[in-house]
């Protein structure tokens, strides 16, 4: 099989639970890249074929299976990773379920070219924006982009068309609201492990 491995807390215990086994995997991390080569896993970038499956972990998850991604920083790669798997699984705690998507917040990918624009055309969807920061100065993707992180007061009172409005933006790459992509979530809660969608 071809597994598609995200990035993020969960994720790692799933990378750390494929050592072992024969399966090759595209990362969507240069970190979870190295995680999967230190558990003797194949790595590969652009697979011949389709993906089998892709897992990985969610911000916000919704009844709809609509999700938040993205506050690890690696969001494009990991919708360029679910949008080319064939299955694309979260697994997630409960404290991740909502009733509304954006009760946290929605990253965005930007170019750094005038990144201070996209920025104030990105709020015009009815958010407050703030640049991400790293260490040492603003947050770089593993692309060399920049994250603006996008909060709602009331939060995403309609995905699908705040999704196409960002996608839309000048200078924006892509956004955290992965919808309709995942096929299921694996969801633990305190004494159960309830999975919503079919697997």
């Amino acid at each position: 099989m071809v597994v598609g491995i995200g990035t993020g807390t969960t994720a790692r215990f799933f990378i750390e639970g494929l050592a072992g086994r024969r399966v090759a995997v595209v990362p969507t991390s240069r970190v979870s890249a190295e995680l999967a080569r230190a558990a003797g896993l194949e790595v590969v970038e652009d697979p011949p074929g389709a993906i089998d499956l892709a897992v990985d972990g969610a911000d916000e998850i919704d009844d709809h299976l609509r999700l938040v991604k993205g506050h690890g920083g690696a969001l494009f790669r990991e919708k360029m990773v679910a949008t080319a798997a064939r299955r694309f699984v979260v697994i997630a705690d409960e404290s991740k379920l909502v009733d509304r998507l954006g009760r946290t917040f929605v990253p965005v990918e930007v170019v750094p070219f005038l990144w201070s624009h996209t920025a104030v055309r990105l709020g015009r969807v009815g958010a407050t924006w703030q640049l991400r920061e790293g260490r040492s100065g603003p947050y770089r993707t593993d692309n060399g982009n920049l994250i603006v992180d996008l909060t709602f007061p009331e939060g995403v009172s309609d995905p699908e068309s705040t999704a196409a409005a960002l996608k839309a933006t000048t200078g924006a790459l892509d956004h955290g609201l992965f919808l309709s992509l995942a096929r299921a979530a694996i969801v633990a809660g305190a004494d159960r492990i309830r999975v919503l969608g079919e697997l």
